[in-house]
């Protein structure tokens, strides 16, 4: 199930504890009908060709009970940008690096820009939270060793 902007809302401004969602700041404009669009951090331009990472201005902290999928904004994708990254992991806390690749002309990415949806779907069952190594991430983080 896909959550919806009341739920997400519902989540962000409960009580810390079972099932709390984190994204900080959270801005009411942001708030899509059934996603959440993260910022840039700040401006970044992305030639033609080049692959970058740029972390997302908001602090995410998924609870047990929720997954992620990351999608490009449609004005970003009509510009020719391709999103990497696609997944947060139940348990995920910190800054999410999007790998942005532009397959259309020079574009300059400007901070605040709202970049990607942050669809957020209800993981069943008992299991465990992330705890790899992008946990706690600050900034843009390159890849790590496998």
């Amino acid at each position: 199930m896909i959550l919806s902007a009341s739920e997400i809302t519902r989540r962000v401004e409960s009580e810390p504890g079972q099932g709390h969602l984190v994204i900080t700041p959270y801005l009411r404009e942001c708030q899509q009908p059934a996603s959440y669009d993260l910022r840039a951090a700040s401006d970044m331009p992305i030639p033609h060709g080049t692959c970058s990472l740029l972390p997302t201005i908001e602090w995410v902290e998924l609870p047990t009970d929720l997954a992620g999928t990351l999608m490009c904004r449609s004005s970003f994708g009509r510009k020719g940008i391709l999103l990497g990254a696609g997944y947060v992991d139940p348990g995920f806390r910190g800054q999410l690096t999007l790998c942005l690749t532009n397959m259309g002309d020079d574009i300059v990415i400007k901070k605040n820009d709202r970049i990607v949806q942050l669809i957020l779907h209800e993981v069943r069952g008992d299991g465990a939270g992330y705890s790899g190594r992008y946990q706690d991430s600050h900034g843009a983080v390159e890849a790590r060793d496998v």
